[in-house]
């Protein structure tokens, strides 16, 4: 990134050493009334307990996630989950895209984001999901950056608080993003011909090879 911050994809390693840092990113977001399924009273050290339950997704690979650093610390971050049902290889799940306070108003955010977007294409999904609180900026955010809202589903989760809020859900289709810059059938053939490289006719899927 530019200026002083940085994104850093966590190894199983590097995210036990970032787990207080991202504690004190989760309690800051949970503070500033972010329904993240978390109650007040909710302070750094429980949230930094929170991201050591999962230290055993993040080294099977499950789980990914991302930090952003500037001089100070771990000042945002975001996950992406991937599905272990066989049937939903193909999509994951943006979580826990937070920013610190102090960080907010400067891109990061979206950066972040983008950052998922781009490990999730990748490694070949196809579809992303995510959801966040009806009307909080986070909505904005996804509505701006491309992705579908699919429903709103009210007093979904109580926020820190305890009132009900509504929940807002969004997918992305990756698929349909990488096929705006794939080329066509026939514009590979007219490459390779130009190449000179050949391209066999399909056969009819009922045709017998001759011998």
């Amino acid at each position: 990134m530019t200026g002083d911050l940085m994104i850093r994809m966590l190894t199983a390693g590097a995210y036990a050493e970032a787990v207080t840092g991202l504690g004190e990113v989760l309690a800051d977001a949970v503070a500033d009334g972010a329904s993240l399924g978390f109650r007040d009273p909710f302070d750094p050290a429980q949230a930094a307990d929170w991201w050591r339950s999962r230290q055993h997704a993040v080294a099977d690979g499950s789980l990914t996630v991302w930090a952003a650093y500037s001089p100070a610390g771990v000042v945002g971050t975001v996950s992406l989950a991937s599905e272990p049902k066989p049937n939903g290889r193909h999509r994951g799940e943006v979580l826990k895209l937070i920013v610190h306070r102090a960080a907010r108003g400067r891109g990061l955010g979206r950066e972040l984001l983008t950052t998922a977007e781009r490990a999730a294409a990748e490694r070949d999904l196809t579809l992303l999901l995510l959801d966040t609180a009806t009307g909080s900026p986070a909505e904005r955010l996804y509505e701006t950056a491309g992705w579908t809202r699919y429903g709103i589903v009210p007093d979904y989760a109580a926020d820190p608080a305890g009132v009900l809020e509504d929940c807002t859900f969004f997918y992305k289709r990756l698929d349909v993003m990488r096929a705006a810059f794939m080329p066509t059938r026939e514009e590979l053939r007219s490459r390779d011909m130009t190449l000179g490289l050949a391209h066999p006719e399909p056969r009819h899927p009922g045709a017998r090879r001759r011998r």
